[in-house]
């Protein structure tokens, strides 16, 4: 054999073995990856194919990273890469994948912000959510968030922001989560305080918010809540001072959980013991049935009320109805 004949034949060979190679490389990205459990990739902002294809190569046996990398590039599986987190079931493929991720049909997830909480415990809860971009909880000053969520105009986070469960994708900005929230509450607050009853006695939707606030901390119960509101309403329409608990709690800073006779004597902006108005700001974040409850109080001719150590309340009349309703159920609690 003549080497001209031989360098033909090896020539073909390499060409056979080139295209054999590539038919079983190109195979590889339509055939199951057959994981030992489900994938989950996760692909932040910026993140490259090959970062991408690095989470997979440890899982997958038998997987080549170099041969996937350069069919992605060949294919232009690697063109449009979106942020989010990845599901790959053991019977999906490598183009699955990319198309997914082409697609950004990521995960969702969610974060259930709870009424009743104040912006500092929502601060926490966000900072736990998983996938979530934090970061400017902590970059920003609470001016600079409330005017990057719509809400320069209210004096205070609190209160600003409706109480949901909020689903968002992965690497989602919680300034983006915020800004629904706010959006929600404007929405729902203008509604409520249009379909007001004719004798509250707030000059703007912000008080409106401001008791309802005192109302969801003051009541667990969906049933009292129209009572609550109607204490507080005949308070201000008699010109008693509210003497709210939580509110004299919110501005103790650090408090323990031992509310003392010292607390409620001690003047903040926030003491409805010691003031004659409304406090600054709401002291929770709030509930529809809580402003629905502000804006329409029951009629009633109740004036106090205490716990009943059952999660309830009893409503008195008079001081004097309140003062045996205080000993009786005080006493319980002692016993």
């Amino acid at each position: 054999m003549g080497f001209r004949t031989f360098a033909k034949l090896a020539l073909i060979l390499l060409v056979v073995l080139a295209t054999t190679f590539g038919v079983v490389s190109y195979r590889s990205l339509y055939l199951p990856l057959n994981p030992a459990q489900p994938l989950v990739i996760e692909v932040p902002p910026g993140q490259s194919a090959r970062q991408i294809i690095a989470q997979i190569a440890p899982q997958v046996d038998g997987f080549n990273a170099d041969i996937q990398y350069y069919l992605a590039r060949l294919l232009g599986f690697t063109d449009q890469l979106q942020a989010g987190v990845y599901r790959l079931s053991p019977e999906q493929s490598m183009t699955d994948l990319w198309r997914q991720i082409a697609a950004g049909q990521s995960e969702s997830f969610q974060v259930t912000l709870i009424e009743g909480q104040t912006w500092l415990q929502w601060q926490q809860a966000l900072r736990q959510a998983p996938y979530l971009d934090d970061n400017a909880l902590t970059e920003l000053s609470a001016e600079q968030l409330a005017a990057q969520i719509g809400a320069a105009d209210y004096p205070s986070i609190e209160g600003a922001l409706l109480p949901e469960t909020y689903t968002y994708k992965p690497y989602t900005k919680v300034t983006v989560i915020l800004r629904e929230a706010h959006q929600a509450l404007r929405q729902t607050l203008e509604q409520v305080w249009q379909e007001r009853s004719a004798n509250v006695p707030y000059s703007d939707p912000y008080e409106l918010l401001i008791l309802a606030s005192i109302i969801e901390k003051e009541t667990g119960q969906a049933g009292e809540r129209a009572l609550v509101a109607s204490v507080f309403v005949n308070r201000i329409h008699s010109g008693m001072r509210l003497q709210s608990d939580p509110t004299t709690i919110y501005g103790i800073e650090d408090f323990d959980g031992n509310l003392t006779r010292q607390h409620l004597r001690t003047w903040t902006p926030y003491n409805t013991y010691r003031i004659d108005h409304l406090p600054p700001t709401p002291i929770a974040m709030v509930s529809r049935a809580s402003l629905i409850a502000a804006a329409k109080p029951a009629v009633s001719d109740f004036y106090y009320f205490v716990a009943d150590g059952q999660g309830g309340h009893v409503f008195s009349r008079n001081l004097r109805e309140h003062n045996r309703a205080v000993d009786r159920y005080q006493r319980q609690r002692s016993n």
